[in-house]
């Protein structure tokens, strides 16, 4: 999939954001909802969120009025250590993407950034990005969903701000990546 990024409009926590496209030869456009650190994506690139009418999906749905439904969606799994995420949560979570999106759109799926050795996330908890790597490869395994697996995004030493989001050397480092998985 080739992707580029003329503007980002970035939503409200969970981020949401849709990526519109400049290929010429395939206008194409690409949302994605998660949370802080997928806003840290795409910014390096230049529970709410399983409930439909949420803030976070309203934001989509004004971002996809004025742009057009994105063609490509990128489903970030984020979770917070006390709530965690189950299986069934993440089948929602792409069934809502898949209303929001134009027909036929592709679904993306990829957990939090994981982090070097020693590291973790204090929001996600213990084992929290670990559980968010397994449901993506999981929903990215079950063929009644149709999603594909975007890849394990990793934040290394010297790339975070405050113990889970990434600083400007992050945001470049997973906007790198994300080329990497996208084009």
């Amino acid at each position: 999939m080739q992707l580029s990024i003329s503007n980002i409009l970035f939503g409200l926590m969970p981020a949401l954001v849709l990526l519109p496209s400049v290929d010429a030869q395939s206008a194409r456009s690409m949302g994605f909802i998660g949370c802080s650190m997928a806003e840290n994506v795409a910014q390096g690139y230049v529970a709410s969120w399983t409930d439909i009418n949420s803030a976070s999906w309203q934001s989509f749905d004004r971002q996809a009025a004025q742009n057009g439904k994105p063609s490509a969606v990128w489903v970030q799994i984020c979770i917070f250590s006390q709530n965690g995420a189950t299986y069934d949560e993440v089948k929602k979570l792409i069934a809502n993407a898949r209303q929001h999106a134009a027909p036929g759109a592709e679904i993306f799926i990829t957990d939090q950034p994981l982090y070097d050795a020693g590291q973790t996330c204090f929001l996600a908890g213990q084992g929290g990005l670990e559980l968010t790597d397994s449901l993506a490869k999981r929903a990215s395994e079950d063929a009644s969903l149709n999603v594909k697996y975007g890849g394990t995004f990793r934040l290394r030493n010297g790339e975070v701000a405050d113990g889970c989001h990434a600083n400007t050397a992050g945001q470049q480092s997973l906007g790198r990546q994300a080329i990497g998985f996208w084009g």
